[in-house]
């Protein structure tokens, strides 16, 4: 989906590690410009416009204006990012230019709404098996998710992706026949579980009392005795 959103970016006159550590202490990120028609233009953004974009609804299907100082003025999406796995900082972004006249493929969030019947009436289990399909479609028709239905979901039903509704001009890559939600029911021994849990933990056997087995020993050893008595 494109914003009005207009990044500023430095072009960078060299590559390597060096640069790469200069930049980012210098509160910048080493990126790269490439696409379409256009040669690959290594340039310095603001990390901070980057990620408040990635954070967006619309995450990395915003299309925004990226301003090259001295350069060109294009619109373009974030294809690909690095961060730091400890400090979370951004190391490094690829950016696309978009041909708003051209139809793209990209990835959209899928969310459910509803509690299914199966849930409420059955007792059965809700599952979410895909968050997100491919579709086509042009850079300002890319909606910012889909929303399926699940309410009347029964145990055993599911619904796909070939199920959810499309804009005008959007198509479908992912297969129809993903299952991006469905009810199941419960295992036997979950079931179980969760039936003692509720009604308490079944009462022990009670334990044979001590005088009895001590009778039984005097009993068994009471035939030895008396043969002896006989002889």
């Amino acid at each position: 989906m494109r914003k009005d959103i207009t990044v500023t970016a430095e072009p960078r006159e060299s590559r390597g590690k060096n640069e790469a550590r200069r930049l980012r202490a210098g509160g910048n990120a080493p990126a790269v410009l490439y696409g379409v028609t256009g040669t690959a233009v290594p340039v310095a953004v603001s990390p901070k416009e980057i990620n408040r974009i990635l954070h967006s609804r619309t995450g990395s299907n915003t299309i925004f204006n990226l301003a090259v100082t001295g350069g060109e003025n294009t619109p373009v999406m974030i294809v690909d990012w690095q961060s730091d796995p400890v400090k979370d900082n951004l190391i490094h972004v690829d950016l696309k230019r978009v041909d708003l006249n051209k139809a793209i493929r990209v990835r959209v969030p899928v969310v459910t709404t509803g509690e299914p019947k199966g849930v409420k009436i059955q007792g059965g289990l809700h599952e979410t098996v895909t968050r997100e399909v491919e579709i086509e479609c042009l850079p300002d028709s890319i909606p910012e998710q889909f929303s399926v239905d699940v309410a009347e979901l029964m145990i055993g039903q599911n619904v796909r992706a070939g199920s959810i509704q499309m804009g005008d001009g959007i198509k479908l890559v992912s297969s129809p026949d993903t299952v991006i939600s469905h009810v199941v029911a419960l295992r036997a021994e979950e079931t179980t579980a969760a039936a003692e849990g509720a009604e308490g933990a079944p009462a022990p056997a009670a334990a044979e009392p001590e005088v009895i087995k001590k009778g039984k020993k005097e009993e068994e050893g009471a035939a030895p005795a008396e043969e002896k008595k006989k002889k």
